[in-house]
């Protein structure tokens, strides 16, 4: 799921170090980079266009060439593994694969090739010499729109939208939840997810979400906070159409052209910063540094974050910054599940 500003190289994560160091750097015009997408591929508003603008960042700074493949709605371990052998075996080395539904297949295909660098972002079950893990700590991101969303809440009622019902989801929820009670402790938090696994629709059916979140704002909310993928379109829909707010995800959804008809009710969004970590990773490999293991994209490390595009949480910012500090001081923990 998936981000805006920030710069930053790997040392910025809190980086755990596997066996497998770093070979010797290659040239950069010489790297093709094969970039994998989940569903909704590149323009899906959302963390896949995010990961396509860190690569789009490193074809410009970096000089690599890349090719780019998109997955298909209900598609099988199989059919994702091949996609990601197609790269491998045709010469782009590193390969990255953008969403947690890949984490068998890359284990799988990184030990076909063990002579290719692989990343996934969001999962970290995928384990071998040669992967390296970008993880972020959405919880944390999530926990500062949850205290925006009980803040701005005139009614002391607001939702929660997630695209499917999966432990990385569960982890935007919990933030969410334990940031709107920090600040009121007697909020009512609705919660709605669009499917279960293995059906991922969820993260891409906008009449979905916009049928959960209507059905929120009936119900006497006023803020819903959606991390549903493509789904928070018709999230975004519904608080239009019922006078009422709601909250993006992944990248500063208010200032993207995809949601400009919605941008007034968009009053933040929680920021997960994947073109960050995409550049940071095809920036050590073209520096010959990559290391395998997970890489920790958290507050401290400016991996993610809230959106102030619109001035609409300009009155609460110093409190939402107050929280924030906390979080990085260790005075707060936040839940992930």
């Amino acid at each position: 799921m998936a981000a805006a500003a920030c710069g930053g190289s790997g040392d910025t994560a809190t980086t755990t170090e596997a066996s497998a160091g770093a070979s010797s750097a290659p040239a950069a015009s010489e790297v093709k980079v094969g970039l994998a997408y989940d569903i909704g591929g590149r323009g899906d508003g959302s963390f896949n266009d995010a990961a396509a603008a860190g690569l789009d960042k490193a074809e410009a700074e970096l000089k690599i060439q890349k090719k780019e493949l998109e997955a298909t709605a209900g598609e099988t371990d199989a059919q994702k593994e091949e996609r990601l052998r197609l790269l491998a075996s045709g010469g782009y080395n590193p390969v990255i694969a953008v969403g947690f539904a890949y984490s068998g297949p890359v284990a799988k295909i990184a030990k076909e090739f063990p002579d290719v660098k692989f990343a996934i972002v969001d999962d970290d079950a995928a384990k071998g010499d040669n992967i390296t893990n970008l993880m972020f700590a959405e919880e944390q991101g999530s926990f500062l729109v949850g205290v925006a969303a009980a803040l701005k809440s005139e009614k002391g009622n607001i939702g929660f939208v997630g695209g499917v019902d999966v432990p990385l989801i569960h982890k935007f929820e919990a933030g969410f939840a334990a940031g709107a009670k920090a600040v009121k402790p007697d909020i009512k938090i609705q919660t709605k997810y669009l499917t279960q696994p293995p059906d991922f629709s969820g993260f891409g059916d906008p009449a979905k979400g916009k049928t959960a979140a209507q059905g929120m704002y009936d119900a006497g909310a006023d803020v819903v906070y959606q991390a549903a993928g493509g789904s928070g379109a018709g999230v975004f829909e519904a608080a239009k159409a019922a006078n009422a707010t709601a909250i993006g995800v992944d990248s500063d959804q208010a200032a993207l052209p995809a949601y400009a008809d919605f941008k007034d009710v968009i009053i933040t969004s929680m920021i997960k910063k994947v073109d960050v970590a995409v550049f940071d990773f095809l920036k050590n490999y073209t520096s010959g540094s990559v290391t395998s293991g997970p890489s920790v994209y958290d507050l401290k490390a400016g991996g993610v974050d809230y959106s102030t595009t619109g001035g609409k949480i300009d009155d609460i910012k110093s409190k939402l910054d107050e929280y924030k500090q906390k979080i990085i001081n260790g005075e707060i923990t936040v839940p992930t599940s």
